[in-house]
């Protein structure tokens, strides 16, 4: 069984930073690239960034790059985002997620990030 378990949310000051954690089960981790996207309250779903398999690729929407860097720990099973200079419009629902081109999708609980002085 696919699992995904996010932690490190929390409460954080503009400027501050956190580090998300997702860890990962059921799967070939390496074989798969995995995602963070976010759900601001009482809004849709965006995408945040993504890492390759083997870590080697990484990709971020614009309004994130050089504040967020995603990495992983394949030895662990784990991916992390750190957020840095954070914003209160930071403040959202944090979720890993694996995509598959064959629409087999799986997501974890999210994690709640809460920006604010």
């Amino acid at each position: 069984e696919v699992q995904l378990v996010e932690s490190g949310g929390g409460l954080v000051q503009p400027g501050g930073s956190l580090r998300l954690s997702c860890a990962a089960s059921g799967f070939t981790f390496d074989d798969y690239a995995m995602s963070w996207v976010r759900q601001v309250p009482g809004k849709g779903l965006e995408w945040v960034s993504a890492i390759s398999g083997n870590g080697g690729s990484t990709y971020y929407t614009e309004s994130m790059k050089g504040r967020f860097t995603i990495y992983r720990d394949n030895a662990k099973n784990t991916v992390y985002i750190q957020m840095n200079s954070l914003k209160t419009e930071d403040t959202a629902v944090y979720y890993c997620a694996r995509f598959s081109s064959n629409g087999e999708d799986y997501w974890g609980k999210g994690t709640l990030v809460t920006v604010s002085s």
